[in-house]
């Protein structure tokens, strides 16, 4: 050990082969920083929880090894996140076992009556949420009186999170006389105001782990097609195999559907979002740390705080939205001195953006593309051939079973056998896209091998490529990726599609290979014979198959434009709507209908034939039915209207009086 230490605690270390300690670790156990407050910049996995621990641990012991009966706390660790708060707890209790500490937790989620009846009977270190110990404090049963030290873990996650009120009102309540320590992964702005408003003179800590930025961890940046996107992450998760992988999403909606993917491909795997309960969230992560589970899909806010031990792989299947979060993300894996792997999923239109995060991160990442089937096949069998079970002794069982299948069958297909058991056992990798994403942009990579179909349009129909790929796209459920040459015929058309992505094609297309009214589809044995490829018809024009009958204009008697009215020369030009004049025998009337009897333009109207007569003028337009069918006229008359009852009946003598009653 570099610096003197508690001998209980130093037992407690070497129980947990603890041969060296991190640079955090040394850097705060300094003895000239005994009693200093301290703003300390440490990644997370840095083992800064047995750091701050270690760093306290004088503050509450003094010079004895252990505590004495428990009463009012003497230390206070405030989390963001009640899964970091119970993590904390958990290291302190194999951390202070031998000095007799009694640790409590304060966190939302969990029974407040059951916490309070802990802090009653006594309790050295507190370790808490924010929320859940402003609530305690309020309601008097958290006593802050003889507190010697508070710190504060994963103190910007707190700000990011909101609780910067509800920090300044805890830190206020504590004694001026007490020790602070703030641990941070970075130091904002607001993380200084609240340093410089709530330490004395702190000492400003930085490890060399903040400037290499987790030198455990490989970042790789890995091109995809859009569409790609979830092949890629199956591709990667196939891939690393890794003991517990971590994939991000930005929204509950994208966990919720990767969840749904992954379990399909046969993959054990859980989901972190903001709709689960306390409970849920326990069992998806000890599902994780006892191996029930391998793969967690979560998002940013709920992924905060959680510590997964055998954590290999983080993915992020949506891109961050700025370098800290990238950081935080990362930060999940690679811990203690164990190596991990940080993937970002990153999309051709999106390589600026993830571009300018690793700049912001300052972070060097290693571009490619994300690992193709062959890839994950060959990895596949190198694990297999590497596997140190090929070094282990027969057992005396395996001896009469290995007999046995000598006798049945030859070495090699025993071996074939075995090779097809263990492919089985694992999730099919995903064929990806062969369109280049390092490709120039405009152009586009190779096509890889395809099938050929027809299609019963051509230049006849006034068929285009331009138009037939939306068509085929659409139907079909390709992208313009899936698609190779399209060449126009004079009666028919024909189409490349990767040979990958036909069986998905025919299954949306149906049987009866019908793409649209008209449009029938039939696929080929081999390449057509296109010969002389004819010219295209000028561009604009549709499909007559896309075509809308319409009548020509020529077919239409009257063109001009009717107007709304004409001016009334006796009045001064006052508008008045026009009326045609029927008086005459063949008389067409100028506008396009007769406006007394609705006929078209080009019927004669016979002046012999008498008009119908004017409906009468209904009074009681736009007033309800019961309104129109009765009133006081027709209840008097006895006449019940319609509906065969009274629209209303007025009552004899009007509403009785109720009686007033004197006081006597």
């Amino acid at each position: 050990m570099s610096a003197p230490m508690i001998q209980t605690l130093a037992d407690a270390l070497a129980k947990r082969a603890y041969t060296d300690l991190t640079p955090v670790q040394i850097a705060v156990t300094d003895p000239a920083l005994r009693d200093a407050d301290l703003l300390v910049s440490a990644q997370t996995g840095s083992g800064k929880t047995v750091g701050f621990g270690l760093a306290i641990a004088p503050t509450l012991l003094g010079d004895a090894e252990r505590f004495g009966p428990a009463a009012t706390p003497l230390a206070l660790v405030i989390a963001p996140t009640r899964e970091l708060a119970l993590q904390v707890k958990r290291e302190f209790e194999w951390l202070f076992a031998a000095t007799g500490a009694v640790i409590a937790s304060c966190v939302g989620g969990m029974d407040m009556r059951d916490e309070r009846r802990s802090l009653d009977r006594g309790a050295h270190i507190v370790v808490a949420t924010p929320g859940r110990l402003k609530d305690h404090i309020m309601r008097g049963s958290m006593d802050m009186s003889d507190l010697r030290a508070v710190v504060l873990d994963e103190a910007d996650e707190m700000l990011d999170l909101g609780f910067r009120e509800d920090l300044e009102f805890i830190l206020g309540k504590a004694p001026e006389t007490r020790r602070t320590l703030m641990f941070s992964a970075t130091v904002p702005r607001a993380i200084a105001t609240l340093a410089q408003n709530y330490q004395t003179n702190a000492v400003r800590v930085s490890t060399t782990e903040e400037k290499s930025q987790h030198a455990d961890i490989e970042y790789r940046a890995l091109n995809v097609a859009a569409q790609d996107v979830e092949n890629a992450i199956i591709n990667v998760l196939r891939y690393y195999e890794a003991g517990n992988a971590l994939v991000f999403c930005n929204t509950r909606l994208a966990v919720n559907h990767l969840t749904a993917r992954f379990t399909n491909r046969g993959f054990a795997v859980v989901a972190l979002s903001g709709e689960l309960s306390q409970n849920e969230r326990t069992h998806a992560l000890q599902a994780m740390r006892d191996g029930r589970a391998r793969v967690c899909v979560a998002t940013d806010v709920a992924a905060r705080g959680i510590d997964l031990p055998n954590l290999e792989l983080v993915i992020h299947a949506d891109l961050p939205t700025n370098g800290e979060t990238l950081l935080h993300r990362s930060g999940r894996t690679g811990r203690a001195g164990r190596k991990g792997v940080s993937a970002l999923i990153v999309p051709v239109r999106s390589r600026s953006k993830a571009e300018r995060l690793l700049k912001f991160a300052k972070i060097n990442a290693e571009w490619g593309p994300a690992p193709s089937a062959e890839d994950v096949l060959a990895r596949d069998e190198e694990r297999l051939m590497s596997d140190p079970v090929w070094e282990q002794d027969l057992s005396p069982v395996e001896q009469v079973a290995v007999e046995k299948l000598l006798a049945l069958h030859a070495p090699e297909k025993i071996a074939a056998a075995f090779l097809r058991l263990n492919k089985g056992r694992n999730s099919a990798p995903e064929e990806l896209a062969a369109a280049g994403a390092d490709a120039p942009k405009g152009q586009r990579g190779a096509f890889g091998p395809g099938k050929w179909f027809s299609i019963s349009v051509g230049l006849e129909q006034n068929a285009e490529a331009r138009r037939l790929l939306p068509m085929l796209c659409r139907v079909g459920n390709l992208s313009k990726d899936d698609i190779g040459a399209i060449r126009v015929q004079e009666n028919e058309s024909f189409v490349e599609i990767l040979a990958t992505s036909v069986p998905g094609f025919l299954a949306a297309v149906g049987k009866k290979m019908v793409l649209e009214d008209g449009v029938n589809l039939r696929q080929l044995d081999h390449a057509p014979d296109l010969g002389n490829t004819p010219r295209p018809p000028p561009r604009g024009d549709k499909p007559k198959w896309q075509k809308r009958e319409r009548p020509a204009q020529d077919d239409r008697s009257d063109n001009r434009p009717k107007p709304a009215f004409s001016p009334r020369p006796h009045d001064g030009g006052k508008p008045s709507f026009r009326k045609s004049d029927t008086s005459k025998v063949g008389h067409k009337p100028k506008s396009n209908y007769n406006p007394d009897t609705g006929a078209p333009k080009d019927v004669v109207i016979d002046p012999a034939k008498p008009k119908a007569a004017p409906r009468p003028k209904d009074k009681s337009a736009g007033k309800p039915k019961w309104a129109k069918e009765g009133g006081k006229k027709a209840a008097k008359e006895g006449n019940t209207g319609a509906v065969g009852r009274l629209a209303f009946k007025p009552k004899a003598g009007g509403k009785p009086k109720k009686p007033k009653f004197k006081p006597t």
